[in-house]
């Protein structure tokens, strides 16, 4: 019997979500969508020590950015509600309690003390492991060690305590990875995770796979670093009775740093100066200011598109996907075992194979919403004007004015090559006619602008290409660009002539 596809990205409120984090939401998603299922949002907020106020907004934020939509969780509700873990708390215990009753977990007291205790014992003893397992629980402090009547009095006490599951000594662990294959585990290598935490809070071993059985999942897709602990969490679906409906894992690779040598982090992209996240943050501490893909100029379809890479591969040569393309392509096949490597270079070649497509009236919007953040004045008319002219020599949005200032002011500086090789009594006479033949003109087309161009080169018995680079970098103060007399045309006559005496101030001040 076909079950209906059901996946879940469940992250945690406890921080920013790492470019990682957002990968494991695309390919949930994807997988969905392909498969006619659902994509479910769970916030597992089981540890709130390590809650961080705006996190769950945050993430919520990041996947709307990248146009990643829910069908069921928080703020939409769904037939499973809530899909918060911490409005969920008073159905994990029963869970926990039933184990108990059937001798899959037990009651353990011991103290912090104790617990140091016993690691500090097999440091002494060279043991291979410190954890509270098979061995180590017989000499601590538990409901498998004390009486029955001394468990009894603990608990209507209130003593502290967790409860712990009973792993096996000796018996061989089985999954069968969709990316991995068979996984084999031996169960003397788990140890007793604790799954109800003193505080009365699930732990989210417990929490993930009683939520993962009551939702329905049918598929858990999650990244490289919970395969250690798939082993315990089939173990928790025999015991709890629900083999026949333990969803299909598939753990994702690891996203590399960009020399392939080690997992990739914050302090990557700080070394590098390059985003990790999807959106930007402020916070405290370590997470004061980091950057984000979207403040730092990135369209979110481009990024979508260059993230869907970093660990699956469409088995053909196309690189550039819309979201619905990849909806179409995406299989669980083409999900690599190895890491994939983080290359910024990349994200910004993906970045301008988005931008040369945009539409020229999406364009004009970002040149008039950059401009206002630097609160320079542009017209419909001259944004898109900018849009045309930028939109093939961008990487990223915000280039629309810091490649493009010369759209709104004069130059303060001067490409001093440029100046130093092209500056000569031609040039100067060349500007000093030139100024004086638009001195008295209105605002000109660029046709008209190239007109008085070519009249007064001709004039002057020179080259156009003696004077075109020395009068751009008037114009711009840079040596390149786009058309020249197009600049002209939108900053203005009067600018123009503006420029060019400033121009000739400058250039003779410096040679």
């Amino acid at each position: 019997m076909n079950r209906e596809t059901r996946v879940r990205f469940a992250p945690s409120p406890t921080g920013v979500l790492h470019i990682g984090g957002v990968r494991t939401a695309l390919y949930n998603y994807l997988f969905a969508k392909k498969n006619g299922g659902k994509f479910i949002l769970r916030i597992e907020d089981t540890d709130q020590s390590r809650f961080v106020p705006g996190a769950e907004e945050y993430i919520k934020s990041s996947l709307k950015w990248c146009g990643i939509s829910w069908d069921e969780g928080p703020d939409v509700g769904g037939r499973f509600a809530p899909y918060r873990q911490s409005e969920r708390k008073d159905m994990y215990k029963k869970y926990a309690l039933q184990m108990i009753e059937e001798g899959t977990a037990y009651y353990a007291f011991d103290t912090a003390e104790d617990l140091e205790e016993m690691r500090e014992k097999l440091k002494e003893a060279k043991a291979n492991s410190l954890n509270y397992n098979s061995i180590t629980r017989t000499s601590m402090k538990n409901s498998l060690t004390l009486s029955s009547q001394e468990v009894a009095d603990k608990l209507n006490s209130d003593e502290p305590y967790v409860i712990r599951i009973k792993v096996p000594a000796k018996e061989d662990i089985r999954l069968n990875d969709l990316v991995r294959g068979w996984v084999n585990v031996h169960s003397s290598t788990i140890d007793d995770k604790v799954l109800m935490k003193s505080d009365g809070m699930p732990t989210y071993h417990l929490a993930n796979v009683v939520d993962d059985y009551l939702m329905g999942i049918s598929h858990v897709i999650r990244g490289e670093e919970w395969l250690p602990s798939a082993p315990l969490h089939v173990l928790l679906y025999k015991y709890l009775g629900w083999e026949e409906s333990m969803p299909i894992f598939a753990h994702l690779p690891l996203l590399l740093k960009p020399d392939g040598n080690g997992k990739l982090s914050k302090r990557d992209a700080a070394k590098h100066g390059f985003p990790i996240f999807p959106l930007a943050w402020q916070g405290e501490g370590e997470d004061a200011e980091l950057k984000g893909f979207k403040e730092e100029g990135y369209l979110p379809a481009a990024f979508v598109n260059f993230l869907s890479l970093l660990g699956w591969n469409p088995g053909t040569e196309n690189e550039i996907f819309s979201l619905s393309e990849l909806v179409e392509s995406f299989t669980t096949d083409g999900i690599n075992k190895s890491g994939a490597k983080f290359d910024i270079q990349k994200a910004i070649w993906f970045n301008q194979q988005y931008l040369h497509e945009m539409s020229i009236d999406l364009l004009a919007k970002e040149v008039k919403h950059y401009a206002s953040l630097e609160d320079l004045i542009c017209s419909d008319k001259k944004a898109a004007a900018i849009a045309e002219l930028m939109r093939e020599r961008i990487d990223l949005l915000p280039e629309l004015i810091s490649k493009g200032r010369y759209f709104f002011e004069a130059p303060s500086t001067y490409d001093q090559k440029v100046v130093s090789k092209k500056w000569n009594d031609t040039a100067k006479t060349f500007f000093l006619d030139l100024k004086n033949n638009l001195s008295n003109l209105s605002d000109l087309s660029s046709e008209a602008f190239q007109d008085n161009f070519n009249t007064v080169w001709a004039k002057n018995e020179t080259h156009s290409g003696t004077v075109m680079q020395i009068l751009r970098v008037a114009i711009t103060g840079e040596p390149g660009g786009p058309d020249l007399m197009k600049i002209m045309e939108l900053i203005g006559t009067k600018e123009v002539c503006y420029r060019i005496q400033n121009a000739i101030n400058a250039f003779d001040a410096t040679s």
